[in-house]
């Protein structure tokens, strides 16, 4: 039988209530809007601090620009939009506003990856690890479950370095008990194995989970699954253990094949000498097919069966 995993709320839910807790006990907490109150469960930090939140409106550049200069006078700003707006339309003001300019803003990009569905291409952010992965002075997460939101937020507010983070739309299932390590730039290994490791970041990672689980119940296959949350600075201690223990590595992510955490891993692991059977999966230079977001990740094998078939044959190459 595969293991339950209970099911929990969005992680947008938990952002919304995460900051809610942290502003509480500090004025100078504020978070800056695109008309992303009700889209990024905002609406009860409003009504509870309407003078710690900003609503900026459909300008992403403005959002950045306004976010950078409240925290260059020292207030603790995080600035909310829909991730595929965010990292296209304000890269310029990411780059030189936030990162150049050492500007601590917690980006947050909601609705990220597939999520907004058959709302299609314009509306997804399959490029946001590509962008800003290229952008010195800029971690880049993407928390898989609520356990990881919270501790990202909370972790993220204490540091004084810009980060964006990314959050998708539906209820997570609960992948970690309280008492789990989180650490911002260090992975955590949810399950042991030598076979196969399976890296994984935010949503993936439960999907990743559900294969780890088929392999172990219909092969006797020991899986190992990472939740690699940040994708930068990425844990190249724990992906080159990997890489030393294990037969094989697959990376899954709701990101471009290119650019991603698939090729961050695949660089790292080149450079330092290491050649075993690896696969990326995420979605491929295309046209992406339209559909909800759990269609548009069976279409492309993101799922418990598909990625337990890529792994099976993976480590059955002759």
């Amino acid at each position: 039988m595969s293991k339950e995993y209970p099911k929990g709320k969005a992680n947008l839910e938990v952002l919304s209530e995460t900051l809610q807790g942290l502003a509480a006990n500090d004025r100078d907490i504020l978070v800056v809007t695109s008309d992303s109150r009700g889209s990024g469960k905002l609406v009860p930090f409003g009504e509870r601090f309407s003078d710690q939140i900003i609503e900026i409106g459909i300008a992403e550049q403005n959002l950045v620009g306004v976010s950078a200069g409240l925290a260059s006078a020292g207030k603790k700003v995080f600035a909310v939009s829909p991730a595929c707006f965010l990292a296209t339309r304000a890269l310029e003001q990411i780059k030189n506003d936030i990162a150049y300019s050492d500007n601590p803003v917690k980006l947050i990009g909601i609705s990220a990856g597939v999520s907004y569905g058959a709302l299609g291409s314009t509306h997804h952010s399959l490029h946001d690890y590509a962008a800003l992965r290229a952008i010195n002075n800029l971690a880049v997460l993407a928390p898989a479950d609520n356990f990881e939101t919270r501790r990202s937020i909370e972790q993220a507010n204490e540091m004084n370095l810009p980060v964006y983070i990314r959050f998708g739309k539906k209820p997570m299932p609960h992948l970690h008990d309280e008492n789990t390590e989180f650490v911002i730039g260090k992975g955590i290994r949810i399950k042991d194995g030598d076979d196969l490791a399976i890296i994984a970041t935010g949503e993936c990672v439960f999907p990743a989970l559900l294969a780890a689980d088929n392999l172990e119940n219909g092969h006797g296959l020991k899986i190992r699954v990472i939740s690699m949350h940040t994708v930068k600075p990425l844990d190249k201690d724990m992906l080159m253990e990997a890489a030393e223990e294990c037969r094989g590595i697959i990376t899954v992510e709701e990101h471009s094949v290119h650019g991603g955490l698939g090729e961050a891993c695949a660089s790292c692991l080149l450079q330092n000498g290491y050649g075993l059977p690896f696969r990326i999966i995420g979605i491929p230079d295309e046209y992406t097919v339209s559909g909800s977001q759990s269609e548009i990740f069976n279409h492309y094998g993101i799922t418990g069966e598909s990625i337990a078939e890529t792994a099976f044959n993976l480590i059955n190459i002759k």
